[in-house]
């Protein structure tokens, strides 16, 4: 590879450790102190200067803590004369702030990615956008992976001949489509109506589950809300077990207590794009890494490869 330096924020420094370990790369230090009027100041410890810079920070709460703290290690590197810096983004949270659908509200997306390029980024690695959209938001080039290669070769494992994959809404309909389609099983979805954050209504689920074993397959769970919903809705169908898969498992507000409350549902599975709650024992949680995808696609672009081959059915 050619020289490359990569650095950590203090959102998730274990993925980041884990991604170096695969790429064969020491992570580099940098120090994030706080001054006295609270605020923050990011200093690089290792040389940048005309070095390939990757920049590993999900935006994970708190949010707005972690994302400042990425556009300060930007500037860092666009002030030490880095060649090419690129954010890794395992986790965008502010990807939900994707359309005008209130009047006079903001569009967090856009506008949170124009200020990553303002700060200094050259391009972007993102893992499962919460829509196809948000791509379009930034500047810069942007490698949008996903894991549904991971997710896939996990169940794989499971007698699949009687189950079927249902997406919590028609918006997600797509991403597991094509997940189906790599396990070669029917795909179903809900029909969901959003009232608030945490306020959704499901009022049909579109598709044959009656009798089947469902996987539940959704970009992101937050409080769950959406997710129990549509579990009260494929046992009204007469659907068998549950399976609960997403990419981004922030499980907020007591969701994997709920969720694994249920009988029904055997097993929840999720990737470390984030950090998962380790505070205690959750024996029906899987945790599925992304590091070694991330770290092939880090150095695709270190070595200007092609990065489409990642997204292949295995």
């Amino acid at each position: 590879m050619r020289d490359i330096a990569v650095f950590s924020g203090s959102a998730h420094p274990a993925l980041a450790e884990e991604i170096c370990r695969h790429l064969g790369v020491d992570l580099s230090p940098s120090r994030l102190t706080r001054f006295a009027n609270d605020c923050l100041e990011v200093q690089l410890q290792a040389n940048c200067r005309e070095r390939d810079v990757f920049l590993i920070q999900p935006l994970v709460p708190p949010v707005q803590e972690h994302l400042v703290e990425l556009l300060l290690m930007l500037d860092a590197a666009r002030g030490a004369s880095a060649a090419r810096t690129t954010v890794v983004l395992p986790h965008y949270a502010y990807a939900r702030s994707d359309k005008k659908d209130a009047p006079r509200i903001s569009i967090g997306g856009r506008l949170v990615a124009d200020l990553m390029v303002a700060a200094g980024a050259s391009r972007v690695l993102a893992m499962t956008l919460h829509s196809p959209q948000v791509h379009g938001f930034f500047s810069v080039p942007v490698d949008h992976l996903h894991a549904l290669r991971e997710l896939a070769a996990h169940f794989s494992q499971y007698d699949l001949t009687n189950t079927v994959v249902v997406s919590p809404d028609l918006g997600n309909a797509k991403e597991a489509a094509h997940f189906a389609r790599i396990l070669g099983l029917p795909v179903a979805a809900g029909a969901k109506q959003r009232f608030a954050d945490d306020n959704v209504q499901i009022s049909t689920v579109i598709g044959d589950v009656t009798g089947r074993d469902v996987i539940v397959l959704d970009d992101e769970i937050a409080k769950g809300s959406t997710v129990i919903e549509l579990l009260d809705k494929l046992r009204e169908r007469g659907a068998g077990s549950i399976r609960v898969a997403c990419t981004h498992g922030l499980f907020s507000s007591g969701a994997l207590d709920r969720l694994q409350a249920f009988d029904d549902v055997l097993e929840i599975v999720a990737t470390n794009t984030v950090p998962i709650p380790s505070d205690k024992i959750v024996p029906k949680l899987k945790v599925l890494s992304i590091a070694p995808a991330m770290a092939e696609a880090m150095r695709r672009i270190n070595v200007g490869e092609s990065v489409s081959t990642l997204f292949e059915a295995p």
